[in-house]
């Protein structure tokens, strides 16, 4: 009867444990076959599948002057809230508020899903007159699963009355293991937020 009864368990307990593996795989499938999202980017922007969206017209204080001589350099411009379209080939797939330091930090939120991620920060300098240069990084998610990371470099233009800019970016993904697996080339398009 013992011998029975350890035969019988030992059937189920390699049922339970075949069950599992089953079931483990299938979770590790379906990880590594979803799609990645982004912190602060759309993966599927370079190919034009990205997610296309209208730009959200805000309810925004509208932005004054900086001054009246107009005479101020990049940095000085720069620094403030702003309103930002991210576009590829023409076709926008991102709007954020995005923060530049006086110290040459920023930070972003971009209005994608948040289990995709939508915050990220950088670092920016001037570049001389009314260019400045960021290094913005993020973390690459796929749903809700670290999947790697992205380096966006973009250089922008502020205007002359500080209340806008417009620039050029690149922005390269890699997996967890170091390994790049998609680039997109876009614009940028801000406008400040008056306090």
């Amino acid at each position: 009867m013992s011998t029975m009864k350890t035969g019988r368990n030992a059937s189920i307990k390699t049922a339970i444990q075949g069950a599992g593996a089953i079931l483990g795989a299938s979770i590790l499938g379906a990880l590594f076959s979803a799609p990645a999202s982004a912190s602060c980017m759309d993966p599927n922007a370079a190919t034009g599948q990205g997610s296309a969206h209208p730009v959200p017209h805000l309810a925004l204080n509208v932005p004054a002057a900086l001054s009246s001589s107009g005479t101020e350099d990049a940095p000085q411009k720069i620094v403030g809230t702003w309103q930002v379209s991210y576009a590829t080939q023409g076709t926008v797939y991102g709007v954020a508020f995005i923060q530049w330091h006086s110290d040459g930090t920023e930070w972003e939120n971009v209005d994608f899903p948040i289990l995709g991620g939508n915050i990220c920060l950088g670092s920016w300098k001037a570049m001389g007159g009314n260019k400045v240069s960021r290094y913005h990084v993020g973390w690459l998610y796929a749903d809700g699963a670290l999947f790697g990371h992205f380096i966006e470099t973009e250089t922008d233009e502020v205007s002359r009355d500080g209340n806008s800019y417009t620039g050029t970016n690149d922005t390269k993904m890699y997996k967890l293991d170091g390994t790049m697996f998609n680039e997109v080339v876009g614009t940028s398009a801000a406008t400040r937020i008056s306090p």
